[in-house]
């Protein structure tokens, strides 16, 4: 999609801080998920986000569409995210890896290593109130912790230093949801705890009660 994908329905211009990041990404071959990869993966969504969503790479629906969960376990994000109060277009959505891992497998410690300082970049434009990480590697790598995801979702962390008024609040990556079903109300409960701090409500009464 190109550097039109930033902000989804707002005009660029060079000067845009996500429209530079993304052109300092350029055809990017600094790792080797270069090799396989259709798209550069950079994000989508409001460049002004009080709300992101970070997961730890694009899968093969991202790669060939280039912009991160449109596939199954977007399409489960986008419900989440709605059932919030939010459009998808009023959150900003990322991941830690701008390249497909080959087999939809983790990006490893090198690639990740590689690619997070862009991230880091995007946070720093977007200065979101809240990151939602999704999974357990976008949560390691952020937080720089060996902790699982069950240890750490449910609460808020704090940022590093000159992003120390950013909350994060890590959860359940959707893919994990769509295998383990049973696992949605736990996010939905993770969910309510960012809307709160975010003074937002759930949409209706269903989601409420039940969650997206």
């Amino acid at each position: 999609m190109g550097i039109a994908e930033v902000p989804s329905g707002a005009a660029i211009r060079p000067t845009d801080p996500l429209a530079t990041i993304r052109a300092e990404i350029g055809d990017c071959t600094r790792c080797k998920l270069c090799r396989g990869r259709t798209h550069i993966v950079f994000g989508v969504g409001n460049p002004h986000a009080e709300l992101m969503f970070v997961g730890e790479g694009p899968g093969a629906d991202e790669d060939r569409q280039g912009e991160p969960f449109v596939g199954r376990a977007g399409q489960l994000l986008t419900k989440i995210i709605e059932a919030m109060g939010y459009r998808r277009e009023e959150v900003y959505i990322g991941n830690v890896a701008k390249c497909r891992p080959p087999q939809n497998r983790a990006p490893d410690p090198e690639e990740i290593a590689t690619c997070i300082p862009f991230l880091w970049k995007q946070i720093a434009a977007i200065r979101p109130k809240v990151i939602v990480c999704l999974g357990s590697i976008a949560t390691q790598a952020i937080l720089k912790t060996d902790a699982k995801i069950s240890q750490l979702r449910g609460r808020f962390h704090t940022l590093p230093a000159k992003h120390d008024s950013i909350q994060l609040m890590p959860t359940f990556h959707p893919a994990y949801l769509l295998r383990n079903p049973e696992q949605k109300r736990a996010v939905w409960e993770d969910m309510k705890k960012v809307m709160a701090f975010l003074g937002r409500q759930p949409t209706n009464r269903i989601a409420e009660e039940r969650g997206p």
